[in-house]
């Protein structure tokens, strides 16, 4: 019975009976389609921003001139419509160039899968922008948890803070060349208000401030805004740490955070804004930038000793 069952087994099918060398070989290819752009969708919640700025005009420049060199990665929903994986930049491109269809492969994947597949395939960008970082990271997580074989969602804090099953975010970090400790960080920046993550992603907020601001409520983190746009002025850490406590304390008020933030950071320096214009009109003409500076300085100098001489003849 067991020779006869390996005799089975070792059968080719039909499909191999009745397909040349060439077909089986094509059909392990890549399946790649001119796709009309009308029938393509974004991926939903897609967490990289794509923004029409100096690098969407080089990437345009480079279609026109030689076209999509690396095809887009879509997958088909239940309507027959695609959805993107990889290549919102690209389609935003095509779209912008009046073009009519978009290189793509197809691929066969869950929605989930698909996530997976669209965080990873974004992961070699040589700049992310951090609040999409986080965004992606926290999309890749829920994924891998409704994954078959995954821990169950009540087991594993996103946040990192009650791991009784933290085999999600090890298989992340595994992944990734974020730690364990770093992509929880990047997860949190999600909680933040949309005008802290865009200090947050133009770094004039650091990751760790923005990771206790995060735990502040939405009513907090624009108190905190409020102070920001008021003295243009950035909480630093220990900053951050003393609103958080503050926050979980339930002693937070427009009056804590402006008590909070006007303390003197460590090493803090006073910086003087001086207007170029009320400058020009005592500066030789033919100065450069670096002589202004010493000029400025001499002048004070000079205005210093003139003051102390007429201390000593009022003596």
């Amino acid at each position: 019975m067991a020779k006869g069952s390996a005799l089975i087994m070792n059968l080719p099918s039909v499909d191999d009976l009745f397909s040349t060398e060439e077909e089986r070989q094509e059909a392990k290819l890549k399946k790649l389609y001119d796709i009309p752009l009308s029938e393509i969708d974004d991926f939903p919640d897609h967490p990289y921003r794509v923004l029409d700025d100096e690098d969407m005009q080089a990437l345009m420049d480079s279609i026109s001139e030689r076209g999509v060199i690396t095809p887009a990665m879509v997958r088909q929903k239940e309507n027959g419509r695609y959805e993107v994986i990889s290549g919102h930049r690209r389609k935003r491109a095509c779209e912008k160039l009046g073009l009519e269809t978009l290189r793509c492969e197809v691929v066969d994947v869950t929605r989930d899968e698909a996530i997976i597949l669209m965080v990873d395939s974004n992961s070699q960008r040589s700049e992310i922008a951090p609040c999409d970082k986080g965004r992606a990271y926290k999309m890749k997580l829920e994924a891998i948890k409704r994954l078959p074989g995954r821990p169950p969602k009540e087991n594993c804090d996103p946040l990192g803070h009650n791991f009784d099953a933290p085999r999600s975010v090890e298989t992340l970090a595994e992944d990734s060349a974020d730690s364990k400790t770093q992509i929880q960080r990047y997860i949190r920046l999600t909680y933040l208000v949309q005008e802290l993550q865009d200090f947050v992603d133009e770094g004039k907020i650091k990751l760790r401030p923005a990771v206790e601001l995060s735990y502040l409520d939405e009513e907090s983190q624009r108190d905190v805004v409020d102070r920001i746009d008021e003295t243009e002025a950035f909480p630093s850490h220990a900053q951050a740490i003393r609103l958080r406590k503050a926050y979980e304390e339930g002693d937070i008020n427009y009056e804590k955070v402006m008590k909070v933030m006007a303390e003197e950071k460590p090493n803090q320096k006073v910086k003087i804004k001086i207007s170029f214009d009320r400058l020009m009109p005592y500066i030789p003409k033919g100065f450069t930038d670096d002589k202004v500076e010493d000029f400025v300085i001499k002048a004070v100098e000079h205005y210093h000793r003139y003051l102390e001489r007429q201390r000593d003849q009022v003596r």
